[in-house]
């Protein structure tokens, strides 16, 4: 039998290849420093560094500052008062947050950036001053906080998730810090990662574009914005975030609200990557689907990225304010590994016991002419998909009258349902209205526009 914990190890010619992408990145970026982390199958398995001081390399221990992957936990702070039924995401901020001038969004919209606010607030520079400028959430918003009309289109925006930290403090009753260290930092065991730096840390710096020198960036306290954008954290932490959103943590998060993050609440805009979550950024690198978020603030910038598929997630930082294209060379770790060591699948295994139900099920169906096929998953739920490759699939969520849940697809929350004859048997399949019958066109079942009592024929 094959010990496969030995395949954490990364080969020497991968530690080499991720070595020198993180090389090349410091070089060509003019950084001070960068560090990166690589997690697999819910490891870190790799870290790295440059610098430009000989002997004085950061470790995955030392802080930097992330910017706007602040916005993914407090994300994960909305999501738990979500699933504790304190809101749904359909509510508007002002059932929950009166007051605003911006109540009509609702905390959806919020998460996925469609709630039409502006991108920046009004005034002076947010990231370079004082939080204490910016008082209220009247000095946040402005007096015209919207640019779009709510739900119309994806428009990326920094005060939203001032917003959603507010909400935070409103339900909690406690500073928005307080609550994320409560109940994501510690139980995730995030230790390095805080509101402010903690030593060891990186100073923030800017490089100039066309001399070899550079100057230190302030370091400002955001205030009432840092929800959008304040945190600290560490190569080592963000690894370990990086695996909680995509394996969940039934102490902070599950693994339905996870993936629920992870899935597509806004398109992109054109020409841009696959869009936006709950909190998260979606894009493709190839064939390959990306979820994570980048972070930037005058001195520093930072990327993190996971693929699903391949069970692989990486991080970086730099403490430069440009030149080092941290989300990029992120996706590049991240493919390195995915594609020098392809995951290796888990050994099949059948069920222990098989839902006779769920069984009969199984097997091919027809939608008109169109040949699909249902398989029951080891894991209990239903796999629809086309014979052949092309045309809508979807996995469903058995419930408890014996119906089925879509989860993903097309299908995505449509009921599956099993019409059975008086005898028992199953009679056909009901899907949103679509009737899926054992044959094509089956004269037996109740095929929306009936069947041609002819049936098939050829021509003449």
């Amino acid at each position: 039998m094959d010990d496969l914990s030995e395949d954490l190890e990364l080969l020497p010619t991968t530690r080499r290849a991720l070595r020198r992408r993180l090389a090349v990145a410091q070089s060509e970026g003019r950084a001070p420093s960068v560090v990166a982390a690589v997690v697999r199958d819910g490891e870190v398995v790799w870290e790295g560094s440059r610098t430009c001081v000989e002997g004085h390399g950061p470790d995955g221990d030392v802080q930097y500052r992330i910017g706007s992957i602040s916005k993914t936990f407090t994300a994960v702070l909305v999501l738990r008062l979500r699933d504790e039924g304190l809101l749904t995401l359909a509510d508007r901020l002002e059932q929950h947050l009166p007051g605003t001038g911006a109540g009509e969004v609702t905390i959806a919209q919020l998460l996925s950036h469609t709630g039409g606010l502006a991108a920046e607030t009004p005034g002076p520079w947010w990231e370079r001053t004082p939080g204490d400028t910016r008082p209220e959430l009247a000095d946040v918003l402005g007096a015209e906080p919207f640019k779009h009309r709510p739900g119309r289109r994806f428009h990326y925006s920094n005060p939203g998730y001032t917003l959603l930290g507010s909400l935070v403090e409103a339900l909690r009753g406690k500073p928005w810090e307080e609550v994320l260290r409560a109940e994501v930092l510690e139980p995730l065991g995030l230790s390095r990662t805080s509101g402010r730096p903690q030593a060891p840390h990186a100073g923030g710096w800017a490089v100039h574009p066309w001399a070899d020198v550079m100057m230190p960036e302030p370091l400002e306290d955001l205030g009432l914005m840092a929800p959008a954008g304040q945190l600290w954290s560490t190569a080592r932490d963000l690894a370990r975030f990086a695996d909680f959103l995509l394996r969940g943590d039934a102490r902070v998060l599950g693994a339905e609200s996870v993936r629920e993050m992870r899935t597509s609440a806004a398109p992109p805009e054109p020409g841009a990557d696959l869009g936006y979550g709950l909190g998260v950024q979606l894009a493709a690198d190839g064939a390959r689907r990306l979820v994570g978020h980048s972070g930037s603030l005058p001195g520093f910038v930072a990327g993190l990225w996971l693929s699903e598929a391949d069970d692989v997630a990486a991080v970086v930082l730099a403490n430069c304010t440009s030149g080092v294209p941290a989300s990029t060379v992120a996706a590049d770790l991240v493919g390195i590994v995915a594609e020098a060591e392809p995951r290796i699948p888990e050994p099949w295994r059948p069920f222990l016991e098989a839902d006779q139900v769920a069984l009969e099920l199984c097997g091919p169906w027809y939608w008109g002419t169109s040949a699909q096929v249902v398989r029951l998953k080891a894991d209990g739920s239903l796999e629809l998909a086309p014979v052949g490759g092309a045309g809508r699939g979807a996995r469903f969520r058995a419930e408890a009258d014996g119906s089925w849940t879509g989860l993903s697809g097309y299908y995505a929350g449509e009921t599956l349902r099993a019409v059975r004859r008086e005898d028992g048997s199953v009679s056909h399949l009901d899907l949103a209205s679509f009737v899926f019958t054992r044959e094509p066109y089956d004269a037996e079942a109740p095929v929306p526009g009936g069947v041609d009592p002819q049936g098939w024929r050829g021509i003449g």
